[in-house]
């Protein structure tokens, strides 16, 4: 009762209408695993700051893990869970020498650098890189892409909005 009344008050009639039927919302807790949609999935607070967030470890069926770290740079307390992950989902809020004018870390997000460095030591096969400033969308690709390749040596994905990629 209580999620569901929230979601009456935080999304749109339209939306809302759609809790219990096709929106679900459950609460989870750390270290949590749940199997969704015939997927393991384990939750892990990501020791946000600014309020309470989860980000997951997704267990493929072919054996691959999947780490989403949300929408904050991966906390060090998390590495054991993101260490040797097939795909990092990662926030990487602008490229490090537009830092000063982005301010990431005021907002609590990373540069493309911080992101790539952690990849790299993380040693992630694929890195996909989202939640991003959009002030250069026609070559952000290119941009983020040049400047992760300085810091990581894995593959790097930065895709557009509803663009699909295949894991």
């Amino acid at each position: 009762d209580i999620l569901r009344s929230a979601a009456h008050r935080l999304l749109p009639a339209k939306h809302s209408a759609m809790v219990d039927d096709r929106l679900h919302m459950v609460t989870v807790q750390d270290g949590e695993k749940r199997t969704i949609a015939g997927l393991d999935f384990t939750f892990f607070d990501i020791h946000s700051t600014k309020a309470k967030q989860y980000g997951y470890c997704l267990d493929l069926p072919d054996g691959r893990r999947l780490t989403c770290c949300g929408d904050e740079p991966c906390s060090e307390s998390c590495y054991d869970l993101a260490q040797g992950s097939d795909w990092l989902l990662h926030e990487a809020f602008c490229l490090n020498g537009e830092a000063d004018i982005f301010h990431p870390y005021e907002k609590h997000h990373s540069t493309v650098k911080d992101a790539c460095e952690l990849a790299e030591k993380l040693q992630v096969k694929d890195l996909l890189l989202y939640h991003t400033e959009d002030s250069h969308i026609a070559e952000r690709k290119e941009l983020y892409a040049a400047e992760g390749r300085k810091y990581y040596h894995g593959n790097i994905y930065i895709p557009d909005d509803l663009e699909k990629i295949v894991i």
